[in-house]
């Protein structure tokens, strides 16, 4: 870009070609040609390779990573996800919000705590929606999601209640342990669905989801989980430095319970001291700007009860 803003400079002085090659020779090899101050900046910090623990276990059951293909399995995810740096970073902010609500309901359906990094391998903790049509933080499929128990149709997707939606997949989770009696298993089974891993089990003639050879996006699927285990366990190993204060801080909100109709969202969002955005925020379930309640159902209502910073 220098080069040819010099020689639009040259032609609109209209010198001879002689001339103009005889200036820019000049210009090259001046000692304050700007290249020269780009040789003298500081190099680009090196990229280190993250250390991977002896030991390494998921759900309690230990990851083998004395073989070569499970380490640099391992080591490829752990490098994503460390240099990933802006969604790793939100990873880690929005744990704190989340992680309150998902972990009890954990423990309370016996599912072990490592699930916890399940929903954010998932989604990040997003309400995303994937190519397929899976949604919410757990990104559950709409039939899955309907035979848990969950509410789908126009007004209300449950799959956007984390509460429900993490009920929703403990229910998943235990059916799968009953059948694999492995939680290692029972992850893989949730991103390749049961079937999948049942044909390949069959195909194969082994057990071990590290002995199977799945598909990509599976045979990543449980590494991808160890690495984000490993990297918001501990953050600073891995460079990333945030104080507690940087950390999001779960929201104060109190529940009103509705069985009748909301015929206009934004006037009930005033009517409870909010706005219609932070009414959305809080109910990510509520798809519509009206609840027609034709079945009569009590609904809770997330009401925030402040928008200040506690920091």
């Amino acid at each position: 870009m220098v080069k040819k803003s010099i020689l639009k400079k040259l032609k609109e002085m209209k010198l001879s070609l002689a001339g103009m090659l005889f200036l820019l020779i000049i210009f090259v090899s001046s000692s304050d040609h700007p290249l020269d101050s780009i040789q003298q900046q500081p190099a680009i910090p090196p990229a280190i390779s993250p250390q991977i623990p002896e030991k390494i276990t998921f759900c309690d059951e230990e990851v083998p990573v004395q073989y070569f293909d499970v380490y640099e399995s391992l080591e490829r995810e752990l490098i994503v996800n460390t240099y990933f740096h802006s969604q790793t970073l939100m990873n880690i902010k929005r744990a704190n919000r989340y992680f309150p609500e998902i972990v009890p309901i954990l423990r309370q359906n016996n599912i072990p705590e490592d699930f916890k990094y399940l929903a954010v391998a998932e989604s990040g903790f997003s309400y995303v929606v994937s190519p397929a049509g899976a949604t919410g933080f757990w990104q559950l499929m709409e039939n899955t999601a309907k035979e848990k128990g969950l509410e789908i149709n126009d007004q209300v997707d449950e799959r956007y209640h984390t509460e429900k939606a993490t009920l929703a997949a403990c229910k998943y989770f235990k059916d799968s342990y009953a059948k694999y009696n492995n939680w290692t298993m029972v992850a893989a089974s949730y991103n390749a669905g049961r079937a999948g891993i049942d044909r390949q089990i069959e195909r194969q003639g082994v057990y071990d989801y590290y002995d199977l050879l799945l598909f990509e996006e599976t045979a990543r699927y449980i590494f991808r989980i160890l690495a984000i285990k490993l990297i918001m366990e501990n953050p600073q190993e891995y460079g990333f430095i945030i104080s507690e204060s940087e950390h999001y801080d779960p929201i104060p909100y109190h529940s009103v319970s509705i069985s009748g109709n909301i015929e206009d969202m934004g006037a009930f969002a005033k009517e409870h001291g909010t706005n219609y955005k932070l009414l959305k925020m809080f109910n990510p379930w509520l798809r519509d700007n009206k609840l027609i309640n034709t079945k009569q159902k009590t609904y809770e209502i997330r009401i925030p009860d402040t928008r200040k910073l506690s920091k």
